[in-house]
């Protein structure tokens, strides 16, 4: 059916102010017709305070990415504040040299996996850069992480951990790292530490460095924890996790 005259739109103007988003209906008249509605988030500008995400550290800020080669999907991490636990993920966007790198975000909204196809032997020139939009009732905040996949490649657990009659310790490559390891090469870390010590004690009664994938123990001590970890010696990246053998005597846990 025609109308005469024609319905017109009406453009309807609203100043926000502070917090005060939300939810905004329209309703055709008194009678409280539902029209539509939008939802208005605030963002802060150009105040740069934070509330919804924790600072991991000073080098990570509040992004933590990491990745086990050099073949491109990475993961990405963060934390929210306690008491902005409810907050969701609103959007994200990843992209290198203008090339959108598809994501995922997790289940739980605390981290997004990313599948990049990137050459590992390729040079890179271009950083990759993550934008994340998350919001916490109507309050929203964008975060905001570039690095180069060097920067975040962190070796996988050394595989394999084992121990000769003569007390040489040895070990794998891990199965994810780059092949060939001649041209991928990876430095170790050895430490020896008292009994009933973890790996990351600073207490310590042996350290060194190797590029090999064994080191012959020479101590006094009958109980010890032998400890190793990996770092892309070309790069000088993060290193991997501990991998560790409890030595009691004649007895060895690895």
């Amino acid at each position: 059916m025609d109308l005469n005259p024609a319905l017109q739109g009406n453009q309807v103007r609203v100043l926000v102010e502070e917090m005060d988003g939300g939810n905004y209906t329209c309703h055709l008249d008194t009678d409280g017709q539902y029209l539509n509605h939008t939802v208005i988030l605030i963002q802060l500008d150009p105040d740069n305070r934070t509330v919804i995400l924790e600072k991991k550290s000073p080098e990570d800020g509040y992004i933590h990415c990491s990745a086990h080669n050099y073949k491109g999907p990475f993961h990405c991490t963060w934390t929210k504040t306690q008491s902005r636990s409810n907050a969701a993920v609103l959007m994200v966007k990843a992209e290198r040299n203008f090339e959108n790198i598809p994501c995922e975000v997790d289940a739980n909204g605390l981290g997004l996996h990313c599948q990049y196809a990137n050459c590992p032997y390729k040079e890179e020139q271009h950083r990759i850069s993550i934008t994340i939009y998350i919001h916490s009732y109507s309050r929203l905040e964008v975060y905001t992480k570039a690095f180069y996949m060097r920067n975040i490649v962190t070796p996988a657990k050394l595989s394999n951990l084992r121990i000769s009659d003569e007390k040489e310790f040895s070990w794998n490559y891990p199965d994810s790292w780059e092949k060939p390891c001649s041209f991928f090469g990876l430095q170790f870390q050895v430490k020896v530490v008292p009994n009933g010590h973890s790996c990351c004690s600073e207490e310590y009664i042996m350290y060194n460095t190797t590029d090999e994938t064994k080191y012959k123990v020479n101590v006094r001590t009958k109980k010890y924890v032998f400890c190793v970890r990996a770092q892309d010696k070309h790069t000088s990246g993060p290193w991997s996790h501990w991998s560790q053998c409890m030595v009691n005597k004649h007895n060895v846990s690895c």
